[in-house]
């Protein structure tokens, strides 16, 4: 019996096959999966954030009323007026303050009570927080279950200045000073007092959230360095602080996109803005503009300036976070 050979051509002394591997098309299964989880989530995606965006990029390039369906197309005007408007860059102003302070006094104060409670106990024994430290966090949790528009109106009862239990507190103890003091229409106190009402209502999530995450940091770490003799500042910076780092990026970034808004808070302690407008915010402006004014398209161009402003932060949180080395220490894992 005689071998039947095939001839194989070579090309620069490599061998080239005889026939082209065909490309497999995708089997149905495969294209089924696709559809499902990739294909319709992107539809959602675009029809319920994509084309609003647009739809809003559109309104916000006309002179629209909001309860009239015909309305004429004006370019850039109302940017171009918007950033001349002393009341929505004094907003502006305002949200830029909210999300440099909040987020990170929040922080701070939450990082600080979740290393006390999960690892700040005795420096002898076994690594754990301070004795009654599960109370400590439902406690510091509270605020938090609470609605945004009660607490706001609850602390716009307490800064009352006739009948607030603050000035009234302060005064019994011998500070007549704060007697009838208006916490939120002075200019000096307007925008602290509200920074903490919004630092109290947050504090305790965070404090849970850093809690979870510092709990999965192993205690053979913070044994090693209770034996080299690291204090608990030392241990919390150097320690901490590294191993939790992306929760507090992912926090950062949570609250201050709370605080770029925070309408809720703002409207309950101050709705007509505050005095000399130092607690007035964005989306307070833009909700005075459209639903009080009637102007829908430049309250839309404001919405899309907020939006703009929320998308700067979000990546400069993300910079700060690669400058400072976050991704080297994920590559390093």
């Amino acid at each position: 019996m005689t071998a039947t050979t095939t001839n194989v051509t070579t090309t620069g002394g490599r061998p080239r096959p005889a026939a082209r591997r065909r490309r497999r098309m995708p089997s149905l299964d495969r294209l089924s999966f696709m559809t499902v989880f990739l294909g319709v989530p992107l539809a959602i995606y675009v029809i319920f954030v994509v084309y609003p965006f647009g739809q809003a990029l559109y309104y916000s390039m006309t002179d629209w009323s909001g309860f009239t369906p015909t309305y004429n197309f004006t370019g850039l005007d109302n940017y171009t007026k918007l950033f001349q408007d002393d009341t929505f860059m004094r907003a502006l102003r305002n949200n830029i303050e909210l999300a440099i302070v909040v987020p990170f006094v929040t922080i701070v104060l939450a990082l600080a009570i979740a290393t006390v409670v999960t690892v700040g106990g005795p420096s002898r024994g076994t690594i754990r927080g301070i004795r009654g430290s599960g109370f400590y966090r439902v406690v510091s949790f509270f605020p938090y279950a609470v609605p945004a528009i009660v607490i706001g109106l609850i602390w716009a009862q307490v800064y009352d200045p006739s009948a607030g239990i603050l000035n009234a507190s302060l005064t019994k103890v011998g500070l007549s000073g704060f007697e009838n003091f208006a916490w939120l229409g002075d200019t000096r106190t307007a925008m602290p007092a509200s920074m903490f009402v919004i630092i109290w209502s947050f504090v305790g999530f965070y404090t849970v959230l850093f809690v979870a995450a510092i709990k999965g940091v192993p205690a053979e770490i913070y044994e090693a360095a209770r034996m080299d003799g690291a204090g608990r500042f030392r241990t919390a910076i150097s320690i901490t602080l590294p191993m939790v780092r992306d929760t507090v990026q992912a926090a950062y970034i949570y609250l201050g996109i709370t605080v770029l808004d925070a309408f809720v808070y703002m409207q309950a302690l101050n709705p007509n803005g505050g005095p000399n407008n130092t607690t007035r915010t964005m989306s307070q402006d833009l909700f005075n503009t459209a639903f009080r004014k009637g102007q829908f398209g430049y309250a839309t161009a404001m919405g899309v300036v907020l939006a703009v402003v929320t998308l700067l932060f979000a990546a400069i949180v993300f910079t700060v976070n690669r400058l400072t080395g976050g991704g080297e220490r994920r590559l390093r894992r």
